[in-house]
């Protein structure tokens, strides 16, 4: 397996955990306000990030916004056909290539785009251990998003 190859698989279990974490936040009895607003910042972050690889600028857009889950529903379904468009047409090569962007305090900084999709595809996971935390404490149970249960 190539590494564009691991990272179209890292992206598909990426959509598939997000699908994951919505449906058990939309069936859940009470609204977790602090899980939903991690899970807009995943997916908000995706969107950020999407607009960066793109060339765009992302000043914009939000980092942190309260949203329905309506809303999350509809940032799951557009940053997956974003990033499976890209991915598609992306080479072994240019996963190399650098990108310049402006962080949110207009910082700017150039990292390659093999850094860039690692990093959407670590920051997801680990805000979506947080929710899991958030789950349990309100005596829900985690959902199990890890990589090789996606694989399975």
């Amino acid at each position: 397996m190539t590494c564009l190859e691991t990272i179209r698989s890292i992206f598909k279990h990426l959509h598939w955990a997000n699908q994951q974490i919505l449906e058990t936040l939309q069936k859940g009895e009470e609204e977790n306000k602090h899980a939903n607003n991690l899970f807009s910042h995943i997916l908000h972050a995706e969107k950020v990030w999407f607009t960066r690889l793109k060339g765009k600028d992302s000043s914009h857009l939000p980092i942190w916004a309260e949203v329905t889950l309506e809303s999350c529903e509809e940032l799951v379904k557009q940053n997956n056909q974003n990033f499976t468009a890209f991915l598609s047409n992306l080479t072994n090569l240019e996963l190399d290539q650098f990108v310049s962007y402006n962080n949110s305090k207009g910082t700017e900084f150039h990292h390659s785009i093999r850094d860039i999709l690692t990093h959407v595809a670590l920051h997801g996971q680990y805000h979506r251990g947080q929710i899991n935390i958030l789950l349990r404490a309100a005596d829900l149970e985690p959902i199990n998003v890890d990589f090789i249960t996606f694989r399975r």
